[in-house]
């Protein structure tokens, strides 16, 4: 229901209305306060109200691909009402789904170490190349094999130039069989490599209106490449239709434009110029695209510590629940002296240490500050003695992007640990939910109720993902965190 009213962007007093429900009653029923007294009756009046209100064709296009059916078959008003009636009573299967892309994802963003992969495909060692790439002025790609061309010769055109200009992309067009190439692949991503190597900013605008589980697995492959912090990725609010497809990719040396009829993509033309007025308008078009987009995530590293640290402050001000789901115990509730021992038994030099103690000591008043005005929940595990011999904890420090461990001795744990516990007795906002295993070693998951999501990732890098995406944000606050064996 909650995926059903983002997606339409249903308003809970006309639902009310049309129900003959109390509004106030449905935003319980949403929030799952509240169970409908005949939940079958409930359902088919959802269903009614749905056909009857939303019929247009942006409406009809987001559903088409949430119940994996035609558009032209919602058209016919009791095929939409069965489908619609089918998808709101097997949807815990599709959550089912959801949950297990969206903790596959999680899984390997918690283990992915960047200086590990860049030591795999040698990335240090790649040398940009500089011999020029001759092609005509501009060419024509028609099938399969000279789109997969086109794509590699934009690529080779754009690294091969003396441009340091940002690149601007956007496809809507399938990638399956171009997958399925062998060598594609690799020479694609060899390709993004060099381009990341010497130094482009890439804005990617993503095609995510598509299954959920589909767009997660292809978020993944962007997993390395959102490391490097030179990716700022976008998607269009807008269904981009069903009828024709697009692509536009756009550098400072080439522009690369496609376009086929949905279903007939080896019938499509791939066209790639180097001609300065056609860049110039293909720029100005992908430049427009771009203002139409919304950013799927902000990404920052290190160089963006600023904006990161302003968007922390500012939103402490804002209301809503919050719920964080941590791999280490929160850092609120260490006190001073604790924490004085840590850092002496860590032996971390004084600089480090007053910069670690002055960003605790801001992080304990932003905290302050939303407990004043609203709850608080905080998740994390409580470890035997063999498990934290096992895997000792070290305190998160993502926020400042400090990266060394800086490791709690047993009995320290178990001071912080009852800090921890009286922090909760003595602030009624604050809330804590124990686990006794750890879902990830290495990231937590802040959630700011219908706002947004932060995923931080402790060290190798520090990074944080900022998603403010509805359908995103809705499957983290719907999330079941899986449990992993120590």
């Amino acid at each position: 229901m909650n995926t059903l009213f983002t997606m339409l962007s249903i308003n809970t007093s006309e639902f009310a209305r049309f129900l003959n429900y109390d509004a106030s009653y449905i935003s319980r029923i949403k929030s799952g306060e509240r169970q409908p007294a005949d939940p079958e009756l409930f359902l088919v009046n959802t269903a009614l109200f749905v056909t009857k209100r939303y019929t247009k064709k942006t409406d009809l296009s987001i559903l088409a691909n949430l119940f994996d059916c035609s558009l032209e078959e919602l058209r016919e008003e009791k095929t939409y009402l069965s489908l619609l009636k089918h998808w709101l009573q097997t949807k815990h299967t599709n959550t089912d789904k959801e949950q297990q892309s969206l903790s596959h994802f999680l899984q390997k963003l918690d283990e992915f170490n960047l200086d590990d992969y860049i030591r795999v495909i040698h990335f240090n060692e790649l040398k940009v190349p500089t011999a020029p790439f001759q092609f005509p002025g501009s060419k024509n790609y028609f099938g399969l094999k000279e789109m997969m061309n086109s794509e590699l010769d934009f690529l080779k055109a754009t690294v091969l130039s003396k441009s340091q200009e940002d690149v601007i992309m956007y496809s809507d067009m399938p990638i399956e069989e171009m997958a399925k190439d062998s060598d594609f692949p690799k020479k694609w991503m060899f390709g993004m490599a060099c381009m990341l190597k010497k130094g482009l900013h890439l804005h990617q605008i993503h095609q995510i209106d598509r299954p959920f589980a589909e767009m997660m697995l292809g978020l993944e492959s962007w997993i390395p490449m959102y490391m490097t912090g030179q990716i700022s990725p976008y998607y269009l609010k807008e269904n981009t239709g069903q009828t024709f497809m697009h692509l536009l990719k756009v550098s400072g040396a080439a522009a690369l434009q496609g376009e086929a009829i949905y279903g007939h993509h080896t019938q499509g033309r791939y066209y790639l110029t180097k001609h300065k007025t056609e860049i110039s308008y293909y720029k100005e078009m992908a430049e427009l695209l771009l203002k139409k987009a919304s950013p799927l995530m902000e990404i920052f590293r290190e160089n963006s510590m600023m904006p990161y640290h302003a968007f922390l402050q500012a939103d402490a001000k804002t209301s809503g629940k919050r719920y964080h789901i941590l791999s280490a115990l929160p850092l609120q509730t260490l006190n001073s002296s604790l924490l004085e021992d840590i850092l002496n038994q860590n032996q971390i030099n004084k600089e480090d240490a007053q910069k670690i103690k002055t960003y605790i000591d801001k992080k304990s008043a932003q905290i302050q500050q939303i407990l004043s005005h609203d709850m608080i929940t905080e998740e994390f595990p409580i470890l035997s003695k063999e498990e934290f011999s096992r895997f000792p904890i070290a305190l998160p420090l993502s926020d400042i992007f400090y990266e060394e461990n800086i490791y709690y001795t047993w009995e320290m744990y178990k001071q912080h640990l009852e800090s921890t516990l009286n922090y909760e007795k003595t602030h009624q906002n604050y809330c804590i939910k124990q686990n006794q295993q750890s879902a990830f070693r290495n990231i937590q998951i802040r959630i700011h109720e219908k706002k947004w999501v932060l995923v931080s990732k402790n060290r190798t890098p520090a990074i944080h993902f900022l998603i403010r995406h509805p359908k995103m944000r809705n499957a983290f606050e719907n999330m079941i965190i899986p449990i992993v064996e120590l």
